[in-house]
C-alpha cells in the first residue's frame, strides 16, 4: 500500500497508573498484576484502514523524572499524547496536570495534537476512587484553552474502553477523513446532492422575486431584499394574458400568414 499515515503516540503519567498496562492489554491483550519501572519502551504496529495504512509508533515513558533530556525528547518528536492517571489517586492527576504543561511550554501546536486523556483502575473505582471525570472534564474543557481532546475512564485489568482509547486517536487525527473521505467512519454521512430541505426550497422559490423587486430602480433594492417569501414573490409572478390580446396575437399571425403565401404565389 503506497499511501500511509504515520503517528507517534506518546504515553505520559505519574508511575504506577497503569500506562505500560494499557498498552499491553491493547497489543497483546495481557495484564500483569506485578508493578515493573517503565525506562522507556517503543513499540511499533501498523495497521490497514482501507484505503490507507496506519503506521503507529507508541512510545510508554517513564512515570518519574529521572530521564529529563529522553522526556523532552519524546515530548518534542510526539504526534498525539495519552496521559494517565489512576482514578484512585488525586495525585496522579496532578501529574498529568503537570505533564500537560511541559506539552503545553515546549509544543507550540498543542492545541493542534490530538490528545486523550484516560482515567485508568477504573474497577477499583467503586470502593477507592478519588477523582471523578466531572473534574477531569471540568479541567480540561472549562480550564484549558481548546483543544483536540477526549476524556475518557478505562480498566486495563477489566479490559474496559482500551480499544476505544486508541480509536480516539484516529477521529482526533483525522486520519480516516484525509485518506479517503469515508464520512461513515467519523459518524457523518454525506447527504445527498437530490435532497432539499424545505428552507433551501423556500429559498430556491423567492430568488426571482429578489431579482424582480431589485431591478425596479434605485430605491427598490432595499426593499426587494426585504420582501422575502412574502411581498417579494407576488412581484416576481408573470400576470396572466387577456384572451383579447391573445385574439389579436392570432389574427394578426394569421394576417401574416395568408400574405406570405399571397406572395409565393406572385413570383410563381
Amino acid at each position: 500500500m503506497s499511501d500511509y499515515e504515520r503517528i507517534r503516540l506518546v504515553i505520559l503519567g505519574g508511575a504506577g497508573v497503569g500506562k505500560s498496562c494499557i498498552v499491553k492489554r491493547f497489543l497483546f491483550n495481557t495484564f500483569a498484576d506485578k508493578y515493573r519501572p517503565t525506562v522507556e519502551d517503543l513499540y511499533n504496529r501498523e495497521y490497514d484502514l482501507g484505503r490507507v495504512a496506519l503506521k503507529a509508533d507508541i512510545l510508554d515513558t517513564a512515570g518519574d523524572m529521572q530521564f529529563p533530556a529522553m522526556r523532552r525528547l519524546s515530548i518534542a518528536t510526539a504526534h498525539a499524547f495519552l496521559l494517565v492517571y489512576a482514578t484512585t489517586s488525586a495525585a496522579s492527576f496532578a501529574g498529568v496536570k503537570r505533564c500537560f504543561e511541559e506539552v503545553r511550554e515546549q509544543r507550540a501546536d498543542f492545541q493542534e495534537i490530538p490528545i486523550v486523556v484516560a482515567g485508568n483502575k477504573l474497577d477499583l473505582a467503586s470502593c477507592h476512587r478519588e477523582v471523578c471525570i466531572e473534574d477531569v472534564s471540568e479541567w480540561v474543557y472549562c480550564e484549558l484553552p481548546r483543544l483536540r481532546v477526549k476524556v475518557i475512564e478505562c480498566s486495563a485489568k477489566d479490559d474496559i474502553n482500551i480499544k476505544e482509547i486508541f480509536r480516539s486517536f484516529v477521529t482526533l487525527s483525522r486520519i480516516l477523513v484525509a485518506a479517503g473521505g469515508d464520512d461513515c467512519a467519523t459518524g457523518l454521512k454525506r447527504r445527498s446532492s437530490a435532497y432539499v430541505s424545505a428552507s433551501s426550497k423556500g429559498q430556491r422559490r423567492c430568488s426571482p422575486a429578489r431579482v424582480e423587486s431589485s431591478g425596479s430602480g434605485a430605491g427598490g433594492g432595499g426593499g426587494g431584499a426585504e420582501g422575502g417569501c412574502g411581498s417579494g414573490l407576488e412581484v416576481g409572478r408573470p400576470k396572466p394574458r387577456s384572451r383579447s390580446l391573445i385574439r389579436r396575437s392570432s389574427r394578426k399571425a394569421k394576417q401574416q400568414m395568408r400574405d406570405a403565401q399571397a406572395d409565393e404565389c406572385h413570383v410563381s
